[in-house]
């Protein structure tokens, strides 16, 4: 049995609402088919007030072994690095978040918030918040570049505003199995079996992007949302595409444009008005390209597109 205690910081709690909506496998599935024994998560959790100070004392010591620790949300350190302005059980939630975080066979940040800090970090970011390891693109964070858990990894980074319930139940299933010697991580220490795709893998939206037809609005059916829409699909890994969204669907299927918000660069722009929902362009060239795509070969390849898109792709196929 693997014992596992989920904490919040700054945080909106979308991330556990994600989590309990999971299927495969499912919350439950978790305790009674995988051995998790939840000790404490604070919207399931039981104990109140002295019993959970006590909890967190015991994790800290060993006495109670301490196999996962999941953070979501962000590591307030305001004001002054002081972490006052989020303190919980008597003391700065950062000071626990280091301290339980040394304790635990494993670390799992989900969210943003908890791997790069996310929306709350975005400048001029008055609560000095940070995810774990990172701030956006920076080594470091709450936890310091180099900080290993007890066994011997860093902290595994979950992303998404909020993560895909099934990403994260997936991966506790690895660690509480002792399948963690098989993930890989990426650059950023995020799961490289969920983030080595981009979002438009698996797009049903691909072939008005290879024959460069547009959407212009929102929810309409045809027409891809990266020319006009600041889709950002091409560009962010995740899977959203390949594993959707209640097994129904995902932005993009909805006529929604993806917002990166699996890149520690999320959200961009700064969220300035008029920027988040339109293709940021010079000379009618996009600004972000797709990775792996160099401007020039954009260019010819847009006028090889253009001319060779057929009337049909600019129907609307899904008419019932």
């Amino acid at each position: 049995m693997a014992n596992l205690l989920w904490l919040q910081g700054g945080a909106c709690s979308g991330n556990t609402m994600s989590f309990l909506n999971a299927e495969e496998p499912s919350a439950c599935d978790l305790v009674t088919d995988f051995g998790i024994n939840v000790l404490w998560h604070p919207s399931l959790g039981l104990e109140l007030g002295e019993g959970v100070h006590k909890l967190l004392r015991d994790c800290v010591s060993g006495e109670i072994p301490l196999d996962i620790f999941v953070f979501e949300g962000t590591v307030v350190n305001a004001p002054n690095g002081t972490g006052n302005w989020n303190r919980f059980a008597g003391r700065p939630m950062k000071d626990w978040v280091r301290e339980l975080s040394e304790a635990a066979q494993f670390v799992v940040a989900i969210g943003d918030c908890a791997t790069w800090g996310g929306i709350p970090a975005t400048a001029p970011n008055p609560s000095e918040s940070s995810g774990m390891q990172f701030l956006k693109r920076d080594r470091g964070g709450a936890l310091g570049a180099g900080f290993v858990s007890k066994a011997g990894l860093p902290a595994i980074n979950i992303p998404g505003c909020p993560a895909h319930p099934d990403w994260v139940t997936q991966i506790l299933v690895a660690v509480a199995t002792g399948r963690a010697g098989d993930l890989k991580l990426d650059e950023f220490q995020r799961p490289a079996t969920f983030f080595t795709s981009f979002t438009q893998t698996g797009c049903t939206r691909n072939m008005h992007f290879a024959y460069k037809v547009s959407a212009t609005e929102f929810g309409q059916r045809k027409g891809c949302l990266f020319y006009d829409l600041g889709c950002r699909g091409p560009m962010t890994h995740s899977p959203c595409n390949r594993i959707l969204w209640n097994r129904q669907s995902s932005k993009t299927r909805a006529g929604m444009p993806c917002l990166g918000c699996t890149e520690p660069e999320f959200p961009f722009f700064d969220l300035m008005p008029g920027t988040v929902f339109k293709t940021q362009t010079m000379m009618g060239v996009p600004k972000d390209m797709p990775t792996g795509v160099a401007k020039t070969g954009y260019i010819k390849l847009t006028a090889a597109a253009k001319a060779a898109a057929p009337a049909w792709a600019e129907q609307d196929i899904f008419v019932v």
